[in-house]
């Protein structure tokens, strides 16, 4: 069915899925995080692609069928991963940037994304109190910000050696240094593979918990004898919210002439609120810091940021010149030459909105908030006798394990599985395992802007409910 032999119905199309959101949005507060139908429900989407279409109304009503298959990442109480919920602006934003359908690649291509995107970045620096003269793009989270990031690193390291990187390929050049902590995120190690400096090919400078520690980082960089090198230190690692000591880093980094990166996906919120603000101090003394959107940000998927002390970095990876492509002036920034794609969805429009609509002192009030009740979950667990808090809980990551006295030690990771099996298909939150410090527990991340104390507390009354019921069948 051509959609031009048919009346016009992408108004239609958008007031259908607006009669459905508004029973979604009213619903979403107490409904179960996952459906226990949804895998039935996903599988239900199969079949051939068919040769006649059913027409507009017809397709968006299958889809709206399947409704019960996504779990409900942005309700309150979704807890897996680290993963946000969207504020209204945010939503609104998001809708009018399907609407208008930019890329926003370039000014030419649309001055408003473009321009958005210029100001929300300034928005983002003075929010993470960040220097306000360094260079920055949204990308689709922080994948491509470590992506983005580090090749401007990787340029600057090439530049070292009179090596133009971006032009030249690093062919005749030594392998790259990188030097880290066991804190480092799976998303920096698939980008040094991207990169072509190789995903286990970095110098691991940690100490016995894992942290970035001074005096080894100092050592090898000593022993490189003033060789370029790059070094990634991490605000809040995924399992327990841990940061490496990052001012000391940073010091270290710039003794020995060394690119400091920092991964501060949604630890770099931490410099919201002064109760927090110490974990990630230093960072404005990096070369180049990332973070995500669809975090702590609370903006639809998908979005990150990198930001970098030397923009020009970027351009000399990432321009691309052809006879019908526009050069870039001061004013009128072309982001493509700045970040991996020519076409990119206009993220600015969500970023811009929401940072509108709440300000500084309405997002250190919902990290504030994430903070409390992690905190309120870590005092809780450490009062019941049936569960251990695994690791301090310094910023909104809480590493717990269901521990009853009368199951052996030996015994708690494979129990903690079983839990988190039946946990993941209860409904009622969403949280899921990791292994860390040789044990292994539930993480979960508070980063929704939506979430209570209450849906704090049913974390742990569902993992001790669900886990007396597994205990008592072991």
């Amino acid at each position: 069915m051509d959609p031009l032999a048919v009346p016009d119905e992408s108004a239609r199309a958008i007031e259908r899925i607006a009669e459905e959101a508004r029973e979604y949005l009213a619903a979403l507060p107490e409904a179960p995080v996952r459906s226990p139908r949804s895998n039935e429900v996903a599988d239900g989407f199969d079949g051939g692609l068919p040769a006649e279409g059913v027409g507009t109304s017809a397709a968006l009503e299958e889809l709206l069928g399947g409704l019960e298959a996504p779990v409900g990442s942005r309700g309150p109480r979704f807890f897996h991963w680290v993963m946000g919920g969207v504020t209204p602006a945010a939503l609104g934003a998001d809708w009018l940037t399907s609407l208008i359908d930019q890329n926003a690649g370039g000014w030419e291509a649309s001055p408003l994304a473009s321009r958005l995107e210029k100001v929300s970045l300034g928005w983002l620096l003075e929010l993470f109190e960040l220097p306000s003269d360094w260079g920055g793009v949204l990308t689709t989270g922080a994948t491509m910000a470590h992506f983005t990031a580090l090749a401007g690193a990787r340029q600057w390291w090439g530049e070292q050696q009179d090596v133009d990187i971006g032009a030249d390929g690093v062919s005749g050049l030594p392998a790259m240094p990188v030097l880290t902590s066991r804190f480092v995120h799976v998303t920096a190690l698939k980008v040094l593979a991207m990169l072509g400096v190789g995903r286990e090919r970095f110098t691991d400078c940690s100490d016995d918990e894992g942290r970035l520690d001074p005096a080894k980082l100092e050592a090898e960089l000593q022993a490189l004898g003033g060789r370029p090198a790059i070094v990634i230190a991490n605000a809040g690692e995924v399992n327990a919210g841990q940061f490496d000591p990052i001012r000391q880093a940073s010091e270290i980094a710039r003794e020995h002439g060394a690119w400091l990166h920092v991964d501060g996906a949604f630890g770099l919120f931490a410099r919201l609120s002064p109760r927090t603000a110490p974990l990630a101090d230093g960072v404005e003394l990096a070369d180049s810091v990332i973070s995500d959107g669809h975090k702590w940000l609370n903006v639809p998927f998908d979005c990150g940021f990198a930001f970098i002390r030397e923009e020009a970095l970027l351009r000399s990876v990432f321009a691309a010149g052809a006879a019908y492509l526009p050069e870039a002036q001061d004013d009128r920034p072309i982001y493509a030459f700045q970040a991996p794609e020519l076409s990119r969805r206009a993220r600015s429009l969500a970023v811009w909105a929401t940072l509108r609509a709440y300000g500084r002192d309405g997002y250190r009030a919902i990290v504030e908030r994430c903070l409390d009740n992690a905190a309120h979950l870590a005092r809780l667990v450490d009062e019941a006798e049936d569960c251990e808090l695994l690791q301090p809980a310094p910023l909104n990551v809480v590493f717990f394990r269901y521990r009853p006295t009368d199951v052996p030690e030996e015994e708690l990771d494979e129990l903690n599985l079983r839990i988190e099996e039946q946990v993941l298909t209860d409904g009622r939150v969403y949280v899921g395992t990791t292994h860390w410090g040789g044990a292994l527990g539930f993480r979960p991340a508070f980063v929704n802007w939506r979430t209570t104390p209450e849906d704090a507390e049913l974390v742990l009354e569902t993992v001790r409910d669900i886990g007396s019921r597994v205990a008592a069948r072991v």
